[in-house]
């Protein structure tokens, strides 16, 4: 038996349903490590890193399972905690600190990428423009297609509101949007080519073996009238109201004609894998072209726990049980930190 502290950010219970989604999360987690056998309790995680620090030295976790995912409302903070644990010399679950903080900033991730050889669309920003430059692809800004805005840190779809979501024709559009849109995206934005294609999500679990890609989801948009933009945006994953939330839903059977495309996309996810050194579980999103080339749009290094998730998803259609998988994420914790 272990003693495990559950880190959360912390709830205040006004906070947006994807901030409220955490304690769901941990309760989740809670229960899995309950069957384990392990003792867990709750710790929420503000910005007062000093009193965390005092109440971890207090109660002397041989693990903390780390589902901070914002703190202060913002996910630019979110490596400030497996940092704060590194120095503690205590361990604890998902992605060490580099990886944390390399997959949050969104450039610096796509520039991981770039460096990696790995596909990603092409990028301008960010914005403000006082933020260090990450220079984009060598790309023809001119050429053709459209670009779409998004948050530089926060995710959760943070920004990509499908009621006011609009596509810019050129480069030069979307940069001049990143301005007028700035508080929508957190304080810091960029923009992206836009892949107007099929959207796949493929998670990773850590086993005795390595890293297994769990089966690919792609996420089908039925239903949306011609000219609407094809995105998971903040309603298709927050607001149980809303169109986009009922017409999104996630596949898991493809015909034989998918198999070296899904091939592909196993082998891009494990290269992220390596390439960002992720640990315990993670999660790919990709877009493919009309042309079948895969495109990586994200690498969340600890990816959303909740029963009605993608990751609980893939985990049900590879047969894993969710209180196996929390058993591999822990027991990878303990191997590499």
């Amino acid at each position: 038996m272990m003693h495990i502290a559950v880190l959360h950010n912390a709830v205040a219970g006004h906070e947006s349903p994807d901030e409220q989604d955490v304690l769901v999360q941990v309760a989740t987690v809670r229960a899995a490590l309950d069957r384990l056998g392990h003792r867990a309790w709750a710790l929420p995680c503000t910005l007062d890193l000093a009193a965390v620090r005092s109440r971890l030295l207090a109660d002397r976790p041989d693990l903390v399972f780390n589902l901070v995912e914002s703190l202060d409302g913002t996910g630019r903070l979110i490596h400030l905690v497996p940092a704060l644990l590194d120095h503690l010399g205590i361990a604890f679950t998902g992605a060490p600190t580099d990886a944390v903080l390399a997959t949050s900033h969104k450039l610096m991730a796509k520039e991981r990428l770039r460096a990696l050889g790995l596909p990603t669309p092409a990028w301008v920003g960010p914005f403000p423009a006082g933020l260090p430059a990450l220079p984009g692809p060598a790309v023809d800004l001119a050429a053709g297609g459209a670009w779409i805005v998004k948050s530089l840190w926060e995710h959760a779809s943070i920004g990509i509101d499908e009621a006011a979501l609009q596509l810019y024709p050129g480069a030069e559009e979307a940069r001049g949007a990143l301005a007028r849109r700035a508080c929508e995206l957190g304080g810091a934005g960029f923009a992206e080519r836009f892949v107007d294609g099929r959207e796949f999500n493929l998670s990773l679990l850590a086993g005795p073996r390595g890293p297994e890609v769990l089966p690919p989801a792609e996420i089908r948009f039925e239903g949306y009238a011609d000219g609407v933009p094809r995105v998971v945006g903040y309603r298709a994953k927050w607001d149980a109201e809303s169109f986009e939330f009922h017409h999104t839903p996630r596949r898991f059977d493809f015909p034989a004609a998918d198999e070296g495309l899904l091939a592909r996309l196993r082998a891009l996810a494990l290269a992220c894998w390596a390439g960002f050194r992720l640990g315990g579980y993670a999660r790919v999103d990709f877009r493919v072209d009309p042309q079948a080339q895969p495109w990586i749009l994200e690498v969340n290094a600890n990816p959303c726990l909740s029963p009605d998730a993608g990751f609980a998803a893939a985990l049900a259609t590879a047969g894993i049980d969710f209180t196996e998988a929390v058993a591999r994420i822990v027991v990878d914790a303990m191997r590499t930190k």
